[in-house]
């Protein structure tokens, strides 16, 4: 095997950066005592070189490599002590990918030795593998960073004009008509314009993906035959995955970017779910692949007095060790080149509160957010937390720091409560309707902190909420042991598919209810991709490991679904039209600025404002709430007053209908229906009720109607 000497390079940047001559690679370890450079010409094929990193500066080691290009498959084998008692888990015999790598040539071979020890042995993980893994180990490629971004502008839009679609690459595209079949699954696939066309008809503004860093497949999934559809089991920080791409060697980069490009270019931002709390390397007993063999103590947070072990605050096997400066620098640097260089517009951050724990507790101040808080660039895009972990106090809602919207887990349990027909829920559902101001207003941030939803991609979806009472995960293998089972949800009366028509019906509107008050909500919405075309996945609450029928969309409407997905484009269309409806402002509930009304009343079926009784009743299922558009007390970005009609938004989640009182604040008052669940097929303004009648609210329904000028005597 023929070995060339590396200059010494430089430190920095980590990672493989071509310079147009030659290629500088750079690696983290601080406990190392020998790195080597290991080239590849096939990813599935032996070694071609082995040099040694001649230089080593403040723990990096580091050299240049003149002649290498982009394409070049690499990875790293590095020496040091195996103790796994004392937390060390080197071994040199484990080509191990590099954490800065900017994309991935394969998947590992779990059919290759991937253990750092002998699994089975009579030690477990005490027993030193001397078994080669380069043949099945994911290799790292040498990118060309350059691209054609003609143009392309962060759309930058509002928080509190945002709507956000969650929705998975290959899930959205494997099965769609009008998306060639070479691109479907892909990053191509989500920017065709067909794929384009369905976001700008339903109206959202942002699509947050589902994880797209490099990740893999579970060796435990794969002996079961299945795959990690999700992805929240990540290898590679800075490595778009190759599995959603039409190559490996890099091109995975292009197509990446060029998705961006192409859906900017729409006016659709794009949001990365982004799991930086673990890796996945998994517990002790897990493979050895990257961080693990690179530097164990380093970069995962080790059990107090038990090295060997790993702290977990995750459910995954490991947690990142934030509180070293290093990893905390992988993941600025991580996601400042997801901003920098591929031109995302914001992160959700998977179990954040695992991150903000300094030692054990969740700390709000930890310097995770600090340095992000200080970041000129991370600190200007969108940040979502998922407010929880698994671990010891690790539910966070409503205090994450200034900056940071939350996944607002309180909205989904209470919103479906209340469709439900349970009882003692009106008092906290009136804070949720209007942006939950108990969580976040006394620490200065706005209602577009919290980033409302019904459903996600963790749980039920919209149709399986009301069409199922309890889980059906049997594909999973798992004897239907995973995934929760408080899914506060309600089949209407029969478990899974019927062809009762008035069953049917009742679930139809009720999937409209939450969408009409996900929708008419205070806050930022953000819709489960497929929700707006009835998508179901059978029961199947926790279906991350299937990647097939059960998790794509099905293209195949029928009138139903059709129409399910007209009303929620309508509702978009009504949301982002109305000021009132996407305040940036918490509702001070009194008269603002020389207006005649409050801000926000609420109100009884009986017209009258609802007062403390009312608010500790437990029996309480209908209510209303009077938006005054000429109290908004806010400007636009010229200056000017925002006004706005005032809307009047009616709840109904009794099982009979209620005659609602419609205030009358002047003579001649009417009041224009927008929108009826009961009804969705009403024009806007097709029906109008004068003030101070009743208007009849059908069983479980919503509707929305807007004040009308006075009719002239």
């Amino acid at each position: 095997m023929a070995v060339r000497r590396l200059w010494p390079g430089k430190p920095y940047p980590l990672g493989a950066t071509w310079d147009g001559y030659g290629v500088n690679f750079a690696l983290y370890s601080e406990n190392a005592t020998r790195v080597e450079l290991c080239l590849f010409e096939d990813a599935h094929g032996p070694e071609t070189e082995r040099i040694p990193l001649p230089e080593v500066t403040a723990h990096v080691w580091h050299g240049y490599l003149p002649g290498v290009r982009p394409g070049q498959l690499y990875g790293y084998r590095v020496y040091g002590p195996f103790a796994p008692e004392a937390g060390h888990r080197f071994n040199p015999h484990k080509l191990l990918l590099d954490p800065y790598a900017r994309a991935v040539a394969n998947e590992p071979d779990w059919h290759e030795p991937l253990f750092g020890y002998v699994p089975g042995g009579p030690d477990a993980d005490l027993t030193f593998d001397e078994r080669d893994s380069a043949r099945g180990a994911s290799k790292a490629v040498v990118v060309n960073p350059y691209f054609d971004w003609d143009t392309d502008r962060p759309p930058r839009i509002p928080w509190h004009r945002s709507v956000i679609y969650e929705v998975h690459v290959k899930g959205f595209t494997q099965r769609h008509p009008e998306i060639p079949p070479e691109l479907r699954g892909t990053y191509a696939g989500l920017a065709h314009p067909a794929a384009i066309e369905h976001f700008k008809k339903l109206g959202i503004t942002a699509i947050e993906l589902l994880p797209v860093h490099e990740f893999i497949d579970d060796k435990f999934l794969v002996d079961r035959g299945l795959r990690n559809y999700w992805g929240y089991s990540t290898l590679g920080y800075f490595a778009p995955a190759g599995r959603y791409s039409s190559g490996r060697m890099g091109e995975q980069v292009a197509e990446f970017k060029a998705m961006v490009r192409e859906l900017h270019r729409a006016g659709i931002e794009v949001i990365l779910d982004v799991v930086y709390n673990h890796t996945a390397e998994g517990n002790h007993l897990g493979p050895t692949l990257s961080f693990r063999g690179i530097d164990n103590t380093a970069y995962y947070k080790l059990v107090p007095g038990q090295p060997r072990y790993y702290m977990d605050y995750t459910g995954t096997g490991n947690s990142l060790n934030v509180r070293n400066p290093w990893v905390l620098q992988l993941i600025m640097d991580s996601l400042r080149y997801w901003v920098q260089e591929m031109h995302v517009d914001g992160f959700r951050f998977d179990l954040a509160a695992a991150l903000a724990r300094e030692l054990h507790d969740v700390d709000r101040l930890a310097a995770f957010f600090d340095i992000i808080h200080q970041d000129p660039v991370i600190s200007q895009v969108k940040l979502i937390a998922e407010p929880w972990d698994v671990g010891e106090g690790g539910y966070q809602v409503g205090n994450f720091p200034v900056l940071w919207t939350e996944w607002n887990g309180k909205y989904r349990d209470t919103v479906r409560r209340f469709w439900r027909g349970d009882e003692w829920v009106v008092s906290e559902l009136g804070y949720r309707l209007t942006g939950s101001s108990d969580l976040y207003q006394s620490d200065g941030r706005r209602p577009y902190a919290s980033i409302n939803f019904v459903t996600a991609h963790d749980g039920f979806t919209l149709h399986d909420l009301v069409s199922y009472n309890h889980k059906h995960n049997e594909a999973n293998g798992e004897d239907n042991r995973d995934g929760t089972d408080d899914n506060l949800s309600w089949n209407c009366g029969v478990e899974g598919p019927t062809d009762d028509s008035a069953v049917i019906a009742l679930r139809e509107r009720q999937k409209r209810n939450f969408l009409a008050t996900l929708l008419l909500s205070q806050g930022v919405p953000m819709i489960l991709g497929g929700d707006e075309m009835g998508r179901t996945q059978h029961g199947n609450n926790n279906a991350y490991c299937q990647d097939n029928e059960i998790s794509w969309f099905d293209w195949e409407l029928d009138e139903r679904r059709r129409s399910l997905l007209e009303f929620t484009a309508r509702l978009i269309r009504l949301r982002l039209g109305h000021p009132v409806l996407h305040r940036r402002k918490f509702f001070q509930g009194r008269p603002l600025r020389g207006s005649e009304v409050k801000d926000l009343t609420w109100l009884r079926p009986d017209g009258e404002e609802m007062n403390d009784a009312d608010w500790d009743s437990h029996w309480l299922r209908c209510l209303g709430l009077r938006l005054a558009g000429d109290a908004l007390d806010e400007m636009d970005e010229r200056g000017e007053p925002v006004t706005d009609d005032t809307l009047l938004i009616l709840l109904n989640a009794h099982h009979e209908p209620v005659p609602f009182t419609l205030p009358a604040d002047a003579a001649g008052d009417r009041w224009e229906v927008l929108v009826d669940t009961h009804a969705p097929e009403l024009e806007p303004g097709a029906r109008a009720v004068a003030g101070g009648a009743p208007l009849e609210l059908a069983p479980r329904s919503l509707v929305l109607l807007r004040r009308g000028r006075a009719v002239e005597e």
